[in-house]
């Protein structure tokens, strides 16, 4: 059994499939700025200790002066470790003066006088330059690998490389693990990305992980992307009341428990007030409700309850920026505000912000496809809304109403000269829904929806919402 390194961040571990493995080489490979050297000092630091320590190896890259005042930012930098616990080399001082073999004579002194537990090559890319030729380099590779292998050491070699590297570059085939850190800008914004290249003798956990920069390292959210499950899981019996009588009514007694639902419609047209009755529903019947979203504060969410003389028990907002936000990020917060206050009821306003905070459309699915898995298994009740364009300029957006189980659609319409609003249930599984177009007004008390009515849905207006919301 492989023994493993912990990086002292859970999430990456789980990457990791539990961790690196235990006295190997590890290629860290990067473009600047992308946390290389952050996440080579947190390993340092979090696996070494007077018996075992750590060496810090600096090539030409930067001067070990810099890298030792920065790190004292670290929240896990501790200076009383530094000359006992973990020890830094300058090796620009070798290379200027000998050659790629005095580099190795060097390493196997420390090798031999520290024990290390942990030997870090910061940069190994730079090496390169130091080589008569590639066959120097390739020999040199071999030989340091060779004994580095030969002691229980964890190796950590960092560079600057690019992805043409991997095929061409000795180090990565001597690598037990290559680790990729990418960052590239998402609109106005610079995302971060990890993803394993490589990890012998172990499984990972493939893709692209999101990681924000902090004081304390590297924090990985790793991809949600949630397999079939085919085991069953069991259900509550009954239907859960929307918090309006006339839309339980239409959809055949209200909505199934552990169900998600779309609301669709164009800006103004109710999609918050109907989520908020939703919630309140939850407080109504003794339970605890989330509230996730990015266009309305909890001032303004609070507002909008107290105009309409609403009781907040029991709901809790979960408010994020659109402007700095990972979707990778947000989805395991909402997940861990739910298990946390044990809410039975979630609400996602809106996924038109969510689709603009996605780095991809692909990514956007995988997240929303695990997100209603993972509601539906723990007995959540997940309702989603959805801004469309008709009647006005609004963002068109892929929607996930094949994940969802009801799909509602409001809509407005001019009538002599009068803005009115309608409601419709396209879509409601296992339900005897009504099919009918009802009006409905929002007045001092709320959302009152009256009888169906004739209405004539060859409107050009009424057939795009149709279709954006059904796509």
């Amino acid at each position: 059994m492989i023994g493993r390194l912990p990086s002292g961040q859970d999430s990456l571990d789980l990457v990791l499939g539990g961790g690196l493995p235990e006295n190997a080489i590890n290629l860290i490979a990067g473009l600047p700025g992308t946390g290389k050297t952050l996440l080579a000092e947190q390993y340092l630091f979090r696996n070494t200790s007077p018996e075992r320590p750590g060496v810090y190896c600096v090539t030409t890259s930067e001067p070990f002066e810099k890298i030792v005042r920065y790190g004292q930012t670290l929240s896990f930098f501790d200076p009383s470790a530094v000359g006992r616990s973990v020890f830094y080399e300058d090796l620009a001082s070798v290379l200027r003066s000998g050659s790629l073999a005095a580099v190795v004579e060097r390493l196997s002194q420390i090798l031999r006088e520290r024990r290390p537990a942990v030997l870090v090559i910061d940069s190994f890319k730079a090496l390169q330059t130091y080589a008569a030729d590639r066959a120097e380099y390739r020999r040199f590779v071999s030989e340091l690998a060779a004994r580095v292998s030969a002691l229980s050491v964890n190796a950590f070699w960092v560079g600057e490389y690019e992805v043409d590297d991997l095929a061409r570059d000795p180090e990565f085939a001597v690598a037990d693990s290559i680790i990729s850190l990418q960052r590239h800008a998402g609109g106005e914004r610079i995302l971060r990305s990890l993803q394993v290249l490589k990890l012998r003798g172990s499984g990972f956990r493939s893709g692209s992980h999101a990681y924000r920069l902090s004081a304390d390292g590297l924090h990985v959210f790793p991809r949600l992307a949630d397999i079939r499950v085919e085991e069953p899981y069991e259900v509550a019996a009954g239907r859960l009341s929307t918090g309006l009588s006339e839309l339980d009514a239409m959809l055949g007694g209200g909505l199934l428990p552990g169900t998600a639902t779309l609301i669709a419609g164009p800006s103004g047209s109710g999609k918050t007030l109907l989520a908020l009755r939703f919630l309140l529903a939850a407080a109504g019947a003794g339970e605890r409700a989330v509230y996730a979203g990015m266009q309305e504060n909890p001032t303004q969410l609070w507002r909008v309850m107290d105009a309409f003389g609403w009781e907040r028990a029991g709901v809790e907002v979960l408010y994020r920026s659109p402007v700095d936000v990972y979707i990778d990020e947000w989805v395991y917060e909402v997940l861990e505000t739910v298990e946390r206050t044990g809410a039975r009821r979630l609400v996602i306003d809106s996924l038109s912000d969510l689709r603009v905070a996605s780095p991809d459309q692909t990514r956007f699915q995988e997240y929303m496809y695990s997100l209603v898995q993972r509601s539906a298994r723990a007995g959540v009740n997940l309702l989603m809304t959805l801004e469309t364009a008709a009647l006005g300029a609004g963002p068109t957006t892929a929607t996930i109403s094949h994940l969802a189980d009801t799909v509602i659609l409001l809509r407005h319409s001019l009538e002599t000269g009068r803005m009115r609003r309608a409601i419709a249930v396209l879509k409601a599984r296992a339900s005897a829904h009504d099919q009918a177009l009802r009006p409905f007004d929002i007045d001092g008390r709320g959302i009152r929806i009256a009888a169906a009515e004739s209405v004539d849905w060859t409107q050009p207006d009424a057939l795009e919402a149709i279709a954006e919301a059904t796509r």
